[in-house]
């Protein structure tokens, strides 16, 4: 039994929009996922029934609140096989979750003549942190290079990675080329030299169904908005020996056992990291969402993807002048490319006019940007409800713009 895409795209309703009078082609899941219906209705549910801030309150609607935070919070745990449900933080996204590992398990692991090793295809929010955090202590930030096609082998981290190294942190999946990283391999190296990794996950969560365990890194992050639930929440899970060991990072209410003006003592996981009042309407709707997904067929999702980006790929190779960037043996749902003689920028324009939407720009990649010469691409990211009458529709948007620059 295959893979319904027509039947999953009528559970979200933001992709029935009309754009400049045509129907909205969505070709923009890597910055953002549209939300199921159920999605939306959750998130409006918590305001209208139990609107109430979260732990210690014994009226009714705190209650409430508070059993369906929790109930998230296992969602979460369960999705990523987390050995415990308080591994899990709820946090505003990957940037904030990145910020945090670096900024207390980071910073305490790294001193001068340590290094932290990430890979030449990192977002910009899983590079920034780690040059505050070297810049303050003294540690060097090495980076694993990239291959032509965009890649990162074994081997190139095998020669970075050295008896200095105090942490690995990278990509699953890249957001500007698709490249899926060999995590898994990585975790490998990183565990028989006893290397924290952390896994940045916000492409990962939607296109490759994580199992924290079973890839053997020590901490995994996401964005919520990314894996089909609102803007402003997101998890990091960690290994508890290291949530434990971590010291907090903002102060506040919640994360605190004792308060008094000589001194405080903190909260244990996950209560520690999670100060002042949660976003418990988005991580309600976040737990919602990845119960819709572990509704549906994954393997069959899978496999409707890779055909997505294979039948992608073969009609953009079609176009003259047009040239994909990022040609990795193994990658997800993202189709990166330029055109000769036509700025990424005006691509998008018209292509907007058409109704169709994608990205332009560095796709907060600037190094590999820079490592293709290239200041911008044009990035089709592809979800599982797209189809190929979405991918036929960029091929003739592409067509006209084209026509509109010979």
């Amino acid at each position: 039994m295959g893979f319904d895409a027509d039947a999953v795209r009528r559970d979200f309703p933001g992709l029935d929009l009309q754009v400049h009078g045509r129907p909205l082609v969505y070709l923009d899941n890597a910055a953002t996922t549209h939300k199921p219906k159920v999605v939306l209705d959750e998130y409006q549910r918590v305001y209208l029934e139990e609107n109430a801030n979260v732990h210690r309150g014994i009226h009714t609607l705190s209650q409430l609140a508070t059993e369906d935070y929790e109930k998230a919070r296992r969602t979460v745990a369960r999705f990523l096989n987390a050995a415990t449900d308080d591994e899990i933080v709820f946090l505003r996204g990957t940037t904030e979750a990145i910020n945090l590992v670096a900024w207390t398990f980071g910073r305490e692991r790294l001193v001068k003549g340590t290094n932290v090793v990430i890979s030449g295809l990192e977002h910009h929010s899983n590079i920034v942190p780690w040059q505050l955090v070297t810049d303050l202590t003294g540690a060097e930030l090495k980076v694993v290079p990239l291959d032509e096609h965009g890649d990162v082998t074994i081997e190139a981290f095998e020669a970075t990675v050295d008896a200095n190294t105090a942490m690995i942190s990278v990509a699953h999946i890249s957001n500007a080329l698709g490249t899926i990283l060999p995590v898994k391999e990585i975790c490998q190296i990183a565990n028989s030299r006893n290397i924290p990794v952390l896994l940045d996950g916000a492409q990962g969560m939607s296109h490759d169904h994580p199992d924290v365990q079973a890839l053997g890194c020590d901490f995994y992050v996401f964005s919520g908005h990314k894996v089909f639930a609102p803007t402003g929440i997101g998890a990091l899970w960690g290994k508890m020996q290291h949530l434990e060991a971590m010291p907090p990072w903002h102060g506040g209410g919640e994360m605190i056992e004792t308060v008094t003006f000589e001194g405080s003592t903190y909260a244990a996981p996950p209560a520690r990291f999670e100060a002042g009042t949660p976003n418990f309407a988005g991580a309600i709707a976040l737990g919602r969402a990845l119960e819709y997904l572990e509704s549906l067929d994954e393997d069959a999702m899978v496999a409707h993807e890779a055909d997505l980006l294979a039948y992608g790929t073969r009609r953009l190779e079609e176009i003259e002048g047009l040239r994909i960037i990022g040609t990795a043996p193994h990658k997800s749902c993202v189709l990166s490319f330029v055109i000769d003689g036509i700025h990424p920028h005006d691509i998008g324009a018209v292509l907007d006019q058409q109704g169709i939407a994608v990205r332009v720009g560095h796709h907060c990649a600037q190094p590999v940007m820079a490592h293709f010469g290239l200041p911008a691409t044009t990035r089709a990211s592809l979800s599982m409800y797209n189809t190929r009458a979405d991918i036929d529709a960029l091929v003739e948007g592409l067509k006209t713009v084209k026509m509109l620059f010979s």
